[in-house]
This record gives structure tokens, sequence and C-alpha cells, in this order.
């Protein structure tokens, strides 16, 4: 079984972090954040998802998943995940602050390390972010050197609100881009042991690819929502019109398909608004 860090216990990292450590994994999860630490010692998860409070009671009560504030625990790590937000900036873009505090982190930790470690960025970052930015720090602050003594590869998340837990134990893809492909074929080897049988397609690519994969994939998302919602504007106006048989009848197109395609409210959430902005200053940029 391998040795995890999680960085960052929000709703992707905590989610992440108990579906490793209910497969038997031994999982520290490290955040600055006290008030989040004291709840989750408590196995109060600070926020709702189905079955998290469950997986959490469970994974540490076993002793298979331990929390702390401290980034030393990372230093006998097999795996460190950087799972920290990515909130928007004033100007749309996005504001690698706590991206680039967790490197910091995993880079120090990396000096003490003595075997080989392979940190897998999760959070959502504009493109070029893990090349440019994150293993320029990892190397600065380790002084060592990515691709010999330790592994980076981009892995973004794609789970969604509501559904956290089935998604980080059953998503339907697995993206990993790396400039390194020993630490690309780890990350799929270490997926394809905690997936087993129910292993999703496997998308092998460059971080730049992997980190516009995330964007495109909720641009996307968001666009079929605004869309049906134009629709159902136009309806309104249209005498013996329903948009729920309009986007039944579009939805069974296979090119379309039927998700995403509920009019009402507009999307919202905590990353369809923010990538989108950070994604239309990244390409004016």
């Amino acid at each position: 079984m391998a040795r995890i860090s999680v960085f960052g216990l929000g709703p992707v990292g905590l989610a992440t972090a108990v579906c490793f450590a209910r497969k038997g994994h031994q999982v520290v999860g490290i955040d600055p954040d006290l008030d989040r630490l004291e709840k989750i010692r408590r196995a109060e998860p600070p926020f709702f998802e189905p079955q998290l409070e469950e997986y959490l009671t469970d994974t540490i009560t076993s002793g298979t998943f331990s929390i702390t504030k401290d980034a030393c625990a990372n230093v006998q790590s097999d795996l460190a995940y950087m799972t920290v937000g990515t909130p928007s900036r004033e100007d749309g873009g996005m504001d690698l602050t706590y991206v680039k505090n967790a490197a910091r982190e995993i880079g120090q930790s990396l000096r003490e390390a003595t075997r080989y470690q392979l940190v897998v960025v999760k959070s959502t970052v504009t493109p070029s972010t893990a090349r440019t930015v994150i293993k320029p720090i990892l190397e600065n602050e380790s002084g060592k050197t990515a691709g010999k003594d330790f592994g980076l590869c981009s892995n973004p998340e794609f789970l969604r609100e509501g559904n956290a837990v089935h998604d980080a134990e059953f998503p339907d893809r697995i993206v990993i881009g790396s400039e390194d492909p020993e630490a690309a074929v780890r990350l799929e080897s270490f997926y394809r042991e905690f997936h087993g049988e129910s292993m999703p397609p496997v998308v092998r690519t460059t971080h730049e690819n992997a980190e516009l994969i995330k964007y495109a994939n909720n641009a996307f998302l968001a666009t079929k929502v605004s869309f049906i919602n134009t629709i159902a504007n136009i309806v309104e106006r249209t005498p013996s019109a329903d948009v729920q048989t309009i986007a039944g009848g579009i939805g069974l197109d296979e090119r379309i398909g039927p998700k995403f395609l509920n009019a009402g409210l507009g999307w919202g959430g905590s990353c369809f608004g923010k990538d989108l902005r950070a994604l239309v200053r990244f390409s004016k940029t």
C-alpha cells in the first residue's frame, strides 16, 4: 500500500483522501486551517457530500487517515497530491497563491526525503502552470531535479459537487499530463491498482493538454446549460412549445447527449464561474 499526502482538505482534497484511505492506503491530510482540521479530527466534514461522513469516520477509526498542519509529514510519502483551491483574482485570472505555497511546502519536505516521490497536481490551474510555476518551485525548494529525484504529473479532477465521493471512486476518465514518462507510468499504475476492474479510460498527454482539458470540460458544460436556458427563453414566447420536450429531442442525438440540458437556474457552484473567467483571462494574455 502507498503512503500518500494530500495538501488541501477542501471538497476535492478530503473526498480524494478518504477514498484512498478506505482502500487501505496510509493517507495524511495537510491543511493550515485549524478549525477545519479540528472538525475533520472529530469526523465531522466541514461541508456536505453524500457518504463523506461515513468514509471519514471509517478511515479515522481504522487509522488509515490522519491530519496535520505540518507539511513535514510529507517526507515519507510515495505520492503528494496538491488539491488546494485556486480562487479568482479581481481581473478574472487565477490566484495561484495557495498553489505556490503548497509547492514550496512540498519542495521543502522533499529536501529531507530519501525516497522518490511523485507530486500530483489536482488543483485547477491555467496551462503551463505545472511546467513553469510548480516545477521550478519544487526544484528550487528541494534542491532536487524533476524527472530524476521526483516525479511531477498534472492530474485534473472532475468531481461533481454533491457526487464528489462517488466520482473519486468511479471517475469516467483519468487524465495524466507529464513530460516525464516514468512519472506518468507510476501514476497510471497506482490508479490501475486502486480502481481494479472498474479502471476508466486513461488519457496520457502533456501538462498543458491536461490543464486545458479541465477548462474545456467545464466551459463546455456551462455552455450547454446556458444554451438550453436560451432555448427556454424562446419557448416562453412560442405557443405550444415545451423546453423539456425539446431538450429530450436534442439529447437523443449522440453528438449532444441528454446531460446538462435541464432548463432553469443558470450554472453556478464553485467551479464554472471562476474557471470560465480564468479561461477568458488566459485567452487574452
